[in-house]
């Protein structure tokens, strides 16, 4: 890869991205061409977020091979950015020949930092929680009248986008990102504003053990600009070093600085108070469930108090926050059966949501459907994941979806299935799936994970539909 620094982007008219259909890439891929950028990439298959590239006017293919490649691209080499996921194998045609070119190739997480320097930015960090609270954080700088730009990690329930372009011009915005550990891409950041939401175990495959992870926090957290603030999860046990500028708050259910008390479900939601040290600022209602949303909307009042929304104004704005898509999102319900689709894929998520379902449902049976996420995940963690899916009454589990990765020998779903102590467990086919969940008599389906399981879900809420009208024909 052409490793050369970018110093501005004006020198640049087009930008091929390489990879385009990431939740990630996408964003920036909307952003150059909301700024008038001429765009264009490929991605391996097509979905939702390709589509909708596609019907915003960016040309995308699904074949690797140069031919392919736009000729102004060919044509106009040192005028085209090339922006690379890391997802692309080494292998990759177009990739090799935009190398042997002499394209200037950056990741996403390089071009990422060069946008955010023109900005007053705010960064989640964490190994969970970064879509939904930056994706808070966001609607509620919007919905305040604030100038907001956003790359978010997920699908908004409220604007159906992953990227949002509000107020006035980009220099007096403010940016929201994702501050994303996986390959340190968060080191290229610089931001007036910090949140960190966990610092768990995660990604072993790029930092080797979890102490060298929590530096790379470390090194995040000392990149906050001068004068600038960092929000930390109470459970977050590390003393970081900071400037002594940064104003530092810790949060959490009832600990922290700020904090929530009187925690319980309302309807598919949560009411909390929130205190701050022993001042409350009211009962706030949060329209998604989980415990764990609860300490991501602290989190987001936090860092929209700061930049001056008051809390009477947040507490107004809090409820019509809908959520993101494939977090706690509920995707059917009858008198019968609710089913539920989230991205959960590390133990502490998942935990973290069967929690917050006992809580929603106490008196119901809880059946679990989870692919496990990358081998070495798997590999590292299997016996955690085993007593987070302890909670389940029934639980299903696919073959681990790769990703990025070969396999690993020894390393499949037996893994975590032998450790999991629940009396109703198997692995299944994802062919098979459907009908053992329909004919379980569980009343509440979790479908978890971050691999292609999401394109299980609506074959299964169909499946719940056709058998309520069979019910109500009978």
């Amino acid at each position: 890869m052409n490793n050369e620094m970018v110093n501005e982007l004006s020198q640049f008219k087009n930008v091929y991205f390489l990879g385009i259909g990431g939740i990630g890439m996408s964003a920036l891929a909307r952003w150059f061409q909301q700024h008038g950028f001429k765009v264009a990439g490929y991605d391996k298959t097509p979905g939702f977020v390709t589509d909708g590239l596609i019907n915003e006017g960016i040309a995308i293919h699904f074949n690797d091979d140069i031919a392919h490649i736009p000729d102004y691209v060919k044509e106009q080499k040192d005028q085209t950015l090339v922006v690379l996921t890391p997802a692309i194998p080494a292998n990759h045609s177009e990739w090799k020949f935009l190398k042997d070119g002499g394209y200037l190739i950056q990741k996403r997480s390089q071009v990422l930092g060069l946008i955010s320097q023109t900005s007053f930015t705010v960064a989640v960090a964490g190994t969970h929680g970064k879509t939904t609270t930056s994706s808070m954080i966001a609607y509620l700088l919007k919905e305040a009248g604030k100038g907001t730009t956003a790359f978010l990690g997920g699908i908004t329930s409220n604007y159906g986008t992953n990227f949002l372009l509000s107020g006035k011009p980009l220099e007096e915005t403010i940016m929201v990102v994702e501050a994303d550990e996986f390959d340190r891409s968060f080191l290229t950041l610089h931001p007036a504003v910090a949140v960190v939401t966990s610092t768990d175990a995660d990604h072993l495959d790029i930092y080797g053990d979890d102490e060298t992870m929590k530096t790379a926090y470390g090194d995040f957290i000392r990149q906050i600009r001068k004068d600038g603030r960092l929000y930390l999860q109470s459970r977050i046990t590390q003393n970081f070093e900071t400037r002594s500028s940064v104003v530092t708050k810790r949060y959490g259910l009832e600990d922290g600085q700020v904090y929530a008390t009187n925690v319980k479900p309302n309807g598919f939601g949560f009411d909390f108070e929130v205190h701050e040290n022993l001042v409350s600022h009211g009962v706030f209602h949060l329209a998604m469930p989980g415990f764990h949303n609860v300490e991501n909307a602290l989190a987001a009042l936090l860092v929209c108090q700061s930049l001056g929304i008051s809390w009477d104004t947040l507490r107004q704005l809090l409820p019509g926050f809908k959520g993101v898509k494939r977090r706690f999102e509920k995707i059917y319900e009858d008198d019968k059966v609710v089913l539920i689709d989230d991205y959960a894929h590390h133990p502490s998520e998942i935990s973290a949501a069967l929690t917050s379902l006992r809580a929603l449902y106490p008196d119901k049976k809880l059946g679990v459907v989870f692919q496990p996420h990358l081998f070495s995940r798997t590999r590292d963690f299997a016996l955690e994941f085993s007593h987070a899916l302890n909670q389940a009454d029934r639980l299903w589990l696919l073959d681990i979806y790769p990703a990025r990765e070969l396999p690993i020998s020894g390393v499949t779903s037996k893994l975590i299935i032998d450790r999991v102590d629940v009396s109703e467990k198997e692995l299944i086919s994802k062919e098979a799936l459907i009908d053992s969940v329909r004919n379980s008599g569980c009343q509440v389906i979790a479908m978890l994970g971050a691999g292609d399981i999401d394109r299980l879900v609506q074959p299964m809420a169909d499946a719940f539909v056709s058998q309520s009208n069979i019910s109500i024909a009978s």
